[in-house]
């Protein structure tokens, strides 16, 4: 950790000030700077295992739906349960198409909101390539990976990736809301985009996955309408590749680029509950140890199942195991709901001394001081941490929808120096990074920003899909399939045609590089590569005709 400066060591002094003029307001019966707020105050707490997808919602006694607090963003912003492709397409990390309606079937019929359904353009549901002309930047998923490419198992972004946003179908429709981090391109989005965010009530409340293996809290202020009385929290947890004997879907064949990603499909949603009262003399802890039952394997319906032993127990990370026993305080539980009235008499404090300590192409660490939940006195609830590229961030835009949000930290008590990691960034491009700390009774404190420009990919790292790709965005855009058919049938039969090939891919990753982060280079290597495109097209055509002329005379014979 990194020794404290004469900044830091400033801002200690000026914390103890605070400290000692609380205190003494204290000792002479005066207010503490203000006077206290009361709210009342519901806290959630579990421990997740890695890479899942949860939403908690509330509903009364009666059964009757009542509010959501908390989605992971991935299904509450970017859309997972509401994108084109249809829901058997395979998966991988970050993977950009296929509608996974089986994400939160039980929530989703239970709150109560229908959506359009999104669908391609083009309408072709099952081919993951789809024309560049209806293709914009994606500045959240990456491009469809098959396994055993090195972006599969590192985890990132192989390149810029330009991916069909959709349309509303003519006819269908969806439980789950539309991506809203996507601003609308003209000329190559569906007009149908610009509604996407204002028909998602669900993104002010979409957060970042908790990081698995730590104990997460969600504090969650009453409003004032919500009457005291009994009330019932749920969770619902889905991951993807969690299959068992039971649970194994196949991936879908008979359709294009069926090679890339794996099949995801596996056990279903588990559900966890937890009744709970707000008011006078109202219990302030409920917990439970054992998931209440499961959803839809197909997300057809909102049912939910009770246990049977169909799901995996026992194992950590999987089934009924998805969110992991905890034991605190005495208690041990899987998700545990604690109410209490709380006061708060001043807003949070603003993070100080907000600076990167290392920056990479793909990666930015950044430090900061600790703000206080009174001031500069005491522990804060929370941080909400986020960031975007190319457009500074302002109070007034902090909530704005385009905003990628960061897993929470756990906070420390005042001047204390943590630390926060950025990830999966794009080399060479402006990041503005920002951080707000919150109380328990959810009043917010300034923002601090971070402006960082990332560095230049070093010479070399680049993916193996080269030129081709770097201009058309995806390896399995139909232009790439043109040049990438060119060079098996056509050029790879003759010694002259390999010793071309193997030009291409000794000059042909260092100009990739070149071209990648510039939307101008890209654009013109496009219009270089058209009339090699429709070469290719004629030469795999002609060189594919006696190939297919023998295969009819054996036919014959």
């Amino acid at each position: 950790m990194p020794h404290l400066d004469v900044r830091r060591a400033g801002r200690l002094c000026r914390l103890r000030l605070a400290a000692g003029l609380v205190a003494l307001a204290a000792v002479l019966g005066a207010p503490a700077f203000a006077a206290a707020q009361q709210c009342r105050v519901v806290e959630f707490h579990f421990t997740p295992a890695d890479d899942l997808q949860i939403v908690l919602w509330i509903e009364d006694a009666a059964g009757n739906y009542v509010d959501t607090v908390f989605i992971t963003q991935r299904t509450g912003t970017y859309g997972l349960g509401n994108r084109p492709g249809m829901m058997e397409f395979n998966s991988a990390w970050l993977w950009p198409y296929g509608r996974r309606e089986t994400t939160f079937p039980v929530w989703a019929h239970r709150h109560g909101y229908t959506f359009p359904k999104v669908v391609f353009q083009n309408l072709d549901e099952t081919n993951l390539s789809h024309p560049l002309a209806q293709s914009s930047r994606d500045a959240f998923y990456c491009r469809p990976l098959k396994p055993g490419e090195s972006a599969w198992d590192t985890q990132t972004c192989a390149s810029i990736v330009y991916t069909d946003k959709g349309r509303f179908s003519d006819t269908e429709t969806s439980l789950y809301p539309p991506r809203t981090d996507h601003s609308y391109v003209e000329g190559t989005d569906d007009d149908d985009v610009r509604q996407f965010a204002a028909l998602n009530p669900f993104d002010a409340v979409s957060r970042a996955t908790p990081v698995g293996g730590m104990l997460h809290k969600i504090v969650y202020a009453l409003p004032d309408e919500m009457v005291d009385g009994d009330y019932v929290a749920w969770i619902e947890v889905s991951k993807e590749f969690d299959q068992n004997e039971f649970y194994d879907f196949p991936s879908p064949t008979g359709i294009p680029w069926s090679e890339y990603g794996l099949a995801y499909r596996g056990q279903p949603s588990v559900v966890y509950r937890v009744p709970f009262s707000i008011g006078p003399g109202a219990p302030e802890v409920a917990s439970t140890a054992d998931y209440a039952g499961y959803g839809d394997p197909d997300g057809i319906d909102g049912r939910l199942r009770a246990p049977d032993g169909t799901i995996t127990e026992g194992v950590d990370g999987s089934g009924a195991s998805r969110l992991l026993l905890t034991v605190d305080g005495g208690d041990a539980f899987r998700f545990r709901v604690t109410t209490r009235p709380t006061d708060d008499a001043l807003d949070p404090g603003a993070p100080d001394q907000f600076e990167a300590v290392a920056v990479a192409p793909t990666r930015v660490t950044a430090q900061f001081i600790a703000p206080g939940n009174d001031g500069d006195v005491g522990t804060v609830a929370g941080y909400e941490i986020r960031y975007r590229a190319g457009v500074p961030v302002t109070p007034d835009d902090f909530d704005d929808p385009d905003m990628i949000d960061v897993a929470p930290i756990p906070p420390e008590e005042a001047g204390s120096l943590q630390e926060v990691t950025f990830d999966n960034l794009v080399p060479n491009t402006n990041y503005y990074f920002a951080i707000r700390a919150f109380d328990e009774c959810l009043n917010y404190g300034p923002i601090a920003v971070l402006h960082v420009r990332t560095p230049r990919r070093e010479a070399g790292e680049v993916d193996a899909c080269f030129v081709a790709t770097a201009a058309y965005g995806s390896p399995l855009e139909a232009h790439v399939a043109d040049l990438r058919a060119m060079r098996d049938v056509a050029l790879r039969t003759h010694v002259a045609g390999e010793l071309a090939v193997a030009a291409y891919y000794t000059f042909g990753p260092a100009f990739a590089a070149a071209i990648r982060p510039s939307d101008t280079l890209r654009a013109l290597a496009r219009e270089a590569l058209a009339p090699v495109v429709a070469a290719a097209r004629a030469i795999t055509a002609t060189a594919r005709r006696p190939l297919l002329g023998r295969r009819a005379s054996r036919s014959r014979r």
